[in-house]
């Protein structure tokens, strides 16, 4: 099991990589900074890993799914709509290969704003 928290302002929160080349890259990338872009109930930033899309991409997530998005090259986390979403879905810009999923409440991340910064690490 491969634990990461997730720290952006005062929001903390534990999630947990999935199985992947994607997900490998991810952890081997940490710790990874940078600055917070928010889009509706998402939060997106650029990483240093770049992969393609993988077999198991998703274009409607789940809240709490955690993505990569390689048009951005962006790490995504999901915790409600987007501007793209339609009805009660989770939908990101385009597809996401699914990376993690985080543990607990993921409604403490619509506290961040966009500009704050965020760290990933391992727990």
């Amino acid at each position: 099991m491969r634990q990461i928290k997730i720290i952006a302002g005062d929001v903390s929160a534990v999630a947990e990589l999935s199985d992947g080349k994607t997900s490998d890259a991810i952890w081997d990338s940490l710790p990874i900074e940078n600055t917070v872009n928010t889009w509706g109930d998402e939060i997106y930033f650029t990483i240093p890993v770049a992969s393609a899309l993988d077999e198991a991409a998703k274009e409607v997530v789940e809240k709490g799914d955690l993505g990569y998005w390689p048009t951005g090259k962006a790490f995504c986390i999901f915790f409600g709509q987007t501007p793209a979403s339609q009805g009660d879905e989770i939908r990101p810009a385009s597809a996401v290969n699914i990376v993690g999923r985080v543990e607990g409440n993921t409604d403490v991340f619509k506290r961040v704003r966009d500009g704050e910064n965020i760290k990933l690490e391992r727990v």
